[in-house]
Parts: structure tokens; sequence; C-alpha cells
């Protein structure tokens, strides 16, 4: 046999130290196996969400048509079609990246892209986006002060 032509060894060598101890990918593995086994056993048994916004009533709703691009650029219109808003890509970041999202979601419903959504205002001061089409909504204040205020101007408008 020739010296270039090594067979493949079937041992590593002693001096070969390993990355990460046995213990401890073992003890990952467990922990793993234990999260999926509690969250089974959650779905399993319809526990119910535990970590959810405050309710409160509807003070102010308003139906929207979102619409924006990846600059950041959006337009808001009313599902009539009157301009509420034509914002810049500094003014409109936040509710172009929100429509993006949107997006997403009516095409995994096979909905249109322009249907309307509706904002609402409720008595604890949060406001949240509703898209009866899909299901979907979000709470605004999980994103901040000010994003949530770039959607209640869209309101006071």
């Amino acid at each position: 046999m020739s010296r270039t032509a090594m067979p493949p060894r079937l041992r590593r060598p002693a001096d070969d130290k390993e990355l990460v101890p046995r213990v401890m990918v073992r003890l990952v593995g467990l922990l793993m196996l234990t999260v999926l086994a509690l969250v089974t056993a959650a779905r399993l048994t319809d526990r119910p969400l535990e970590a959810l916004p405050p309710g409160g009533a509807v003070t102010l709703s308003r139906e929207i048509v979102l619409s924006g691009d990846m600059a950041g650029a959006a337009r808001i219109h009313t599902p009539e079609g009157v301009l509420i808003a034509d914002l810049t890509p500094e003014e409109g970041g936040f509710i172009s990246g929100v429509y993006r999202v949107l997006l997403h979601e009516r095409g995994k419903h096979g909905v249109a892209p322009d249907a309307p959504v509706t904002l609402l205002q409720r008595d604890t001061g949060r406001l949240e986006l509703h898209d009866s089409s899909t299901g979907w909504r979000a709470d605004l204040m999980g994103f901040g002060a000010d994003n949530a205020r770039a959607f209640g101007r869209l309101l006071a408008q």
C-alpha cells in the first residue's frame, strides 16, 4: 500500500479532545424533550393562554386599508378609497412593516391584499389591529409607545 492512499481511521486518536462533553449534550436533549412534553400536555388539555394583553371595551374603531413598500413608505386609505395618510419611509416604517406581516398572513389564507383591517382603541388605552378575513390580530402596544402612536394618529384623522 502506498503512502499517499491511507485507509480511513475507524477510531479517533487518543489526543483528540471532545469539544462538548457528552453529559452536556445529553442534558440539552433532556431539556428539549421536557419542553416538548410540557407544550404537548398544555395543547392536549386546552390550557388557556395566560400572557394575553388586558381586555377592555372598544372606545374607538376605524376601518383602514394599508399599503406599503420595502423602503418603508406607507399609504393608508379608507375602504372607500379616501387617502388618510401618505407616509415617507422615515414616518411609515413601522406601518409598512405591519403591512408586510399582514400580506404574509393574507397570502397564507388566500385573501385579497387590499381588504380593510380594523384599528381599535380600548378603554385601557391599548391599540389593536384586527384582520377579520384571516383572524390575525396584533396588540400594537407590544411594539412600543412610539410605534403604537403611529397608528394612534390614524384614529384621530
